[in-house]
């Protein structure tokens, strides 16, 4: 099992910080929120880029790559009907595919609810279109530079745009290229029709990354009676699933520390590592 960890729970610290705090706790990678790093990634350096990289290999990590792509810069939409608002929007996505290639990720996890959800009077099908294009305006890049941008399903209650793994399959599908897939949450598919783990055994096979956390929001094993994980990674293991498991919890008490410590020993105990 490949073990990452989300940048943000360490969210006040530098990255060179969190690469040594995730290493020090023995995790093989770091998936990085590209706003804690730059506003705007665009004002990131080329040299600056280089540091990152080389921070990252002193500290033995492996950055997998970027998730929360579009908390900045604001006013940034996928959906929108602003014809204007969604061109800035694909150009925003373009410069982060950039970005994370030159950082060696191999992964970006389209989340971003609310910068995804639909605005009256725009419709489902119409967001679906605009999506759609918006993602096939991106996928040669996302193949030139070798990283696979992942539609993340998202709950309800955070979005009312691809609320379903199946949802997220079918407009990768539409988008028609390798560079543009799916990737499971354990949060959000616990809402899901059949729940977590049938959602897990149906594509499992397909998902190209993993996010590890509780339904609620903690990390893995903060939570008295929380999730036995055991099952769940033994269900997407058993599906041929060849990516990386990691840590995105949403609480970060008592501290970031014991949340990311935590959640190490509980995956690999549940993984019989």
């Amino acid at each position: 099992m490949k073990l990452a960890v989300c940048s943000e729970i360490w969210r006040h610290e530098p990255i060179e910080a969190v690469f040594r705090k995730a290493a020090s706790i023995g995790f093989d990678g770091v998936e990085i929120a590209p706003f804690l790093v730059a506003d705007d990634v665009r004002t990131i350096a080329a040299g600056r880029r280089r540091e990152i990289v080389r921070a990252a290999t002193d500290a033995d990590v492996t950055i997998v790559g970027l998730h929360w792509l579009f908390v900045s810069p604001k006013g940034l939409h996928l959906t929108t009907p602003d014809a204007g608002i969604r061109a800035r929007t694909i150009e925003y996505l373009k410069a982060l595919i950039e970005f994370c290639g030159d950082l060696g990720g191999a992964v970006m996890i389209l989340g971003s609810p609310k910068q995804r959800s639909v605005e009256p009077p725009n419709t489902h099908a119409e967001a679906l279109e605009r999506a759609r294009e918006a993602l096939a305006a991106c996928a040669d890049l996302c193949v030139a530079r070798g990283i696979i941008l992942c539609i993340e399903a998202l709950g309800p209650a955070e979005t009312n745009f691809i609320n379903t793994v199946a949802e997220a399959a079918a407009l990768a599908d539409a988008v028609g290229s390798t560079g543009v897939d799916i990737m499971l949450d354990f949060k959000a598919i616990s809402t899901m029709p059949g729940g977590a783990l049938a959602t897990i055994e149906r594509f499992g096979r397909r998902a190209k990354h993993f996010h590890a956390n509780e339904p609620d929001g903690f990390g893995p094993g903060m939570k008295p009676g929380g999730t036995d994980f055991a099952p769940v990674l033994q269900a997407l293991f058993a599906t041929g699933f060849d990516g990386w498991v990691s840590v995105e919890p949403f609480d970060y008490k008592p501290d970031p520390d014991t949340v990311a410590s935590t959640a190490y020993r509980t995956l690999r105990a549940a993984a019989g590592m």
